[in-house]
């Protein structure tokens, strides 16, 4: 329970960094430097999933 929720925690970090970057990959690197600002897609699902993973196990 610890681990999932300190993976969570990390994913979420790591999820919310992504606005800072400029996507170089998948259909989101066509927008160059407008997506900036925006969540990467990926990360947010991760975030998702690891979530509903620890919620299962609680």
């Amino acid at each position: 329970s610890e681990s999932l929720a300190a993976a969570l925690k990390a994913a979420e970090r790591g999820a919310e960094a992504t606005k800072d970057m400029i996507a170089a990959k998948g259909r989101s690197s066509r927008l160059g430097e407008r997506s900036l600002g925006h969540m990467d897609p990926g990360a947010a699902s991760a975030v998702t999933v690891i979530g509903a993973i620890r919620k299962s196990l609680d």
